[in-house]
Order: structure tokens, then sequence, then C-alpha cells
């Protein structure tokens, strides 16, 4: 019920419970009080009735004394008690002395004449007849008994003697004790029922408040307070609610703020962050992080061990939230053995670092935070760095075998002839101006990566420069039957700012390639001619050639140091170092200039320089 889920309801029913059972516990008492002290209507009938008829025989012996019914009534007055007199013509004797008029009695107030009938006729009755009780004088309730007297002769009956006393019976005490408890029982519901509305008004509605309060906070109005209306026990409460609002409006704020600092350093993150759930589900990320889950969902993994089927297999919407393929197993182990692990994936061409680590509740674990990082580039670079020093100790140990074998060849005088000792020392020499040309390149190399080269810029002809290029390349080209030609527009081209050593190393780079490279009676081609580089004015210079070319996989590599396009050529004594593509790259870009090649396999290579006429200049 309704009233039970109320305070006041269950005060009110606690307040009428005990003023119901104190009413009964005094009534139980105060009735078998009255039914020990009070007597019964039965007994004080039968006490009346013994002395009317004490008082009725006496009355045929002094019924002419006067004095006698004064007497009587006197000593009945005393006990609430009075007689009356009715002879047979129902004629009433004079009032007795001692009863005043204002409370005179008739016998119709307790009888009627044919009740005093049956008195005349010798026997005696009471008025214990509701209908005949119902018939009291002044208002209250009597008991009254009718007894015969005989006249002087006692040979008949002279009349009737009626004898009334106010009823003191423990039947009629117990009425009005029920009357009373009806009326307290009545004024007790009142005044519980008013003090219950009292209780509301004092008690239930400062609760109220607190309640209203209480689901204004858990609804986020952190800053909602409740008015404290007095000093009692509700009203310290309200304060301490109060005082509790206000320690969770601060810690909110600072959980918030907290919350704001780590969103804010998860977003400014370069690195993935990402953590998931027990069952492999996404539940906080930064946008690096985002972008990379979804990405990896998006691919097809067709790995036979695959735990998950497709969208289209599962008929059903893939869940990009879902932890992607490659970190499965990692997860998947991080779960069953508690503990931070690393490892690195290689997934679309590129390497990835990822550190997964659990994160408990008290000493259960409630998912996984995972940090990915792009290491590509550091494994590139691992990768160049091991492969510069495999390179440059392969180079190396080449003209220093040679050198060491041909030199012991000398020492040991292995050479019979003065021309078999020249050709060793020729050997000697040509491999030691091979390691000469390999530690400078090396060295320029260096200073080209690390930002510290140095160029020389002045005004540069470019068909000036072209045209002692090819003097200087004609012979060796005539010596390989290889004709070299160049080919240059009629207009002047002239590079404003240049470095005419640097670009004179870069032409002799390309043109060597070109003549080691390309068969006899094949043709190389330089040319220049105007062109444009990011909007800007730019001289384009491009040497082509008609040797074996290169493959469409090694092209984009051939720049990097120490690549072999032709895993198959090996260098004697006047191959190159492994490092002209790299210098030469480096030194265009130094210009601010672009390099590129186009190839395709036997049918010649082209290398296309594009350098800004006004580099240099502000």
């Amino acid at each position: 019920m309704f009233i039970f889920k109320s305070i006041v309801g269950k005060l009110w029913i606690t307040i009428i419970g005990l003023v119901v059972v104190v009413l009964l516990t005094v009534g139980a008492f105060l009735f078998k009080f009255i039914e020990t002290s009070f007597p019964k209507s039965k007994d004080q009938v039968e006490t009346l009735s013994r002395l009317a008829t004490k008082v009725a025989s006496e009355i045929s012996l002094h019924k002419e004394e006067r004095r006698y019914l004064q007497v009587v009534n006197e000593l009945l007055n005393a006990q609430g008690a009075s007689v009356i007199v009715v002879d047979k013509n129902y004629e009433q004797e004079s009032t007795p002395v001692g009863q005043s008029e204002d409370r005179q009695a008739s016998y119709n107030d307790f009888f009627t004449k044919n009740e005093l009938t049956k008195v005349f006729a010798g026997q005696v009755i009471d008025n214990r007849n509701p209908m005949i009780a119902a018939r009291s004088p002044l208002g209250r309730t009597y008991t009254a008994v009718a007894v015969p007297f005989m006249d002087e002769n006692q040979s008949d009956v002279a009349g009737a003697l009626i004898m009334y006393q106010l009823t003191q019976s423990s039947e009629v005490t117990q009425n009005y004790v029920k009357k009373l408890f009806v009326v307290v029982g009545v004024a007790g519901f009142l005044m519980t029922t008013f003090f219950a509305f009292f209780l509301l008004t004092q008690i239930t509605q400062p609760l109220l408040n607190l309640k209203k309060a209480a689901d204004m906070i858990s609804e986020g109005e952190y800053g909602t307070r409740v008015p404290i209306q007095s000093s009692d026990e509700i009203g310290q409460l309200g304060k301490t609610f109060n005082r509790m609002g206000e320690q969770l409006q601060d810690t909110i704020q600072a959980l918030s703020h907290e919350k704001e600092h780590l969103s804010s350093v998860l977003r400014s993150m370069a690195d993935a962050v990402v953590t998931f759930d027990p069952a492999g589900r996404v539940i906080l990320d930064n946008p690096e992080g985002e972008r990379i889950i979804r990405e990896w969902n998006e691919l097809e993994w067709l790995e036979e061990n695959s735990k998950r089927t497709s969208s289209a297999d599962s008929g059903r919407e893939w869940d990009w939230r879902l932890i992607p393929e490659p970190l499965l197993p990692l997860f998947e182990e991080v779960i069953d053995h508690p503990q931070e692990m690393t490892t690195k994936l290689h997934v679309k061409s590129e390497v990835w670092s990822v550190a997964m680590a659990p994160l408990y509740v008290q000493e259960h674990v409630r998912g996984v935070v995972a940090v990915l990082r792009n290491v590509t580039e550091e494994f590139r670079l691992e990768k160049l760095r091991k492969d510069f020093v495999a390179n440059v100790s392969h180079e190396l140990r080449t003209p220093l075998s040679m050198l060491q074998g041909y030199s012991e060849a000398l020492l040991d005088d292995i050479a019979a002839t003065p021309e078999e000792r020249q050709e060793l020392a020729q050997v000697i020499y040509d491999e030691s101006l091979r390691m000469g040309r390999l530690v400078h390149d090396l060295l320029d190399l260096a200073r080209m990566e690390t930002g510290h080269m140095q160029l020389n810029l002045r005004e540069l002809d470019v068909h000036s420069f072209i045209k002692r290029m090819h003097r200087k390349f004609a012979a060796l080209s005539k010596e390989k039957s290889v004709q070299l030609t160049y080919s240059l527009p009629d207009e002047p081209l002239v590079l404003e700012q240049a470095d005419e050593d640097r670009l004179e190393q870069v032409l002799t780079n390309l043109v060597d390639n070109a003549l080691r490279h390309t068969p006899a009676d094949a043709e190389i081609r330089v040319a220049a001619s105007r062109s444009s580089l990011r909007g800007e004015e730019a001289v384009q210079i491009e040497v082509a050639d008609q040797g074996y070319g290169i493959g469409a996989e090694d092209l984009p590599y051939i720049f990097e140091r120490f690549y072999k396009a032709d895993k198959a050529r090996t260098r004697g004594a006047s191959g190159g170092t492994g490092l002209g593509l790299s210098i030469v790259r480096n030194i265009v870009e130094a210009h601010q200039g672009t390099v590129q090649a186009k190839s395709q396999p036997g049918q010649g290579t082209t290398f296309s320089i594009i350098l800004p006429r006004q580099f240099g200049k502000t």
C-alpha cells in the first residue's frame, strides 16, 4: 500500500497503534475494576426489593404517622433513593419530607397503571425491563421496585410502595466507559492525523527536499543545495548533505579537468593509444588510434588461421571497434598471461612497434591498453645503416684483398719479369685510387646528408658547361665505341646562382654511369632546355643512354647508397663506388632542384635534372 511507503504514513500507523493499545489496556483494567467494585443491576434490584418489602411491612403500622415516611426518605436519600406511596385509586401520597419539589417524581415515571395493577394483586415488580427503564425522571437512569403494602388489618392490599434509586450497576458504567473510549479514540485519531500532517511539514518536507536535491545531483546538477530551515538533526543532515555536494562538485570538477587533460594529451600524441575490454572491443582511443583501427579492420586478412570471417560471410556489417587481426595474438597473450609485452608488426609495407599492458580492477584484468608507433622510417634507416656498413665493408674488402695479394706477390718476388712487376704495381695503384674515390665519396656524402656542404654560387652558362662536359668524355666514349652527343637550344641558358664544380660532379657521375652500362655502337645524349619548377623558370638537363636499362622494381631505389640494380654486375678496377647517384641527388636537392629517372629494361635510361634559374636570390 502507498501509506506504508511514506514515513508520515508509517508514523501515523505507529501512533494510532500505540493509542489503540493503550486504550484497550486501560479499558480492560477499568472494566475489570468496574465489575469488581460496582454492583450489578440484578444485585441492586434484589437489595431494593428487600428494603422496599421491609418498609412496606411497616407502613400499615405507621401509616398515620407521617414522620415515619419522612425518616425513611431521609435515610434513603443518603443513598440516592426515595419512596413513593400509591393507593389502589392510583392516588399518590404527598411528597415526603426531605424530597425537594424540583426532584419530585411520580409513579408513572417508573411504572404504568397496568403494571401497578399487578402490584395491587400482590406481585413485586421492578423496571429492569428496557422499556420500563427508559422512562426515567429528570433525564437520569433509576432502578425502581414496586411492592404491595397491607391495610391496617393486614387482610388486603392497601396500595403500592415504589422505591427507586440511581442506577449504579457495572453495566451502565461500562456503557459510559465505552462511549468515553469511542470519544477518546476519535479524538486520538484526529490528533494523530494532525500530528502526521505536522510531521509532513516539519520532517518529511525537508527529507523530500533532500531527495529532490539528490536526484538533481544524480542528473549532473552538482551545484544543487538544500535550504536549511532548522538546527535539529534534519538541519544537521541538510548541512552535511550540502558539504557533501560541495566536495562532490570539487571532485567532479577535478576529475573533469583531469579527463580533459588526459584527452588533450591523448589527442596530441603522435602514437596511437587504444584501450580494449576483455572481449576485444575498443573502449577508448585517440584520433590516431581510431584511424589505425579503422584502416586495419577494413583490410582483408587471408591467413589460414584467421579466427574471424569477413562481413560478407557472416551476413552482418563489420564492426570496426573490434580488435584487428594483427593485434589479436598479442592481445590474447596479454589477457592469458597478464604482463606487458611488445612486438613489431608488418602491415601494408609498414612496420609498427606495438606495446600492450593489462589494466586491472583490484586483481582482475579489465582490459588491455595498446600503444602503436609507426617505426617504418626507423626500421628503414636501421636497414640502411646495416646495408651501408655491409656495403662499405664489401667495397673496401675487395681492393684491400687485392692490395694485400699483389703486395705479397711483389714481396715474394713472384713476378719474374719487369713487365709482370709493372702490372702488379699498376693493379695496386688502381685499387688504391678506387679506395681513395670511395673514401672521398663517403666523406662528400656524409657532409651533404648532414647539411655541411658548402656551395660556391655564381652565374653559370649552361651552353659552355655542357660543351665542356662533352669534351671531357669525348675521348673515353670514343675508346668504348660509344657515340656521345649533346643538344642545346638556340636561346642562351643561364643559371644565375649555381656551383659549377658540384654540377660537374653530377654530370660526371651520370655520364660515367651511362658509359659503363651502354654497349658499343650505342649512343649517349646530353641535352639542355628551358623548363619550369614550382611555377618558376628553370633549366632541365637530361642524360639519356641506350644501355641495359633498369627494372621497374629497382627504379625507386637507385638513388640509395650502394644499391645495385644489376645484382649480377661486378665492378672492375675502373668501376664505380655505388655512391654516385646518392651524391647526384644530394647535390641537386642542395640547389633546390629535382632529379628523376625513367627506364625500361633493354631500352636505356634517361636521367632528368631540373634546376631553378634564380636559386639563392632573395
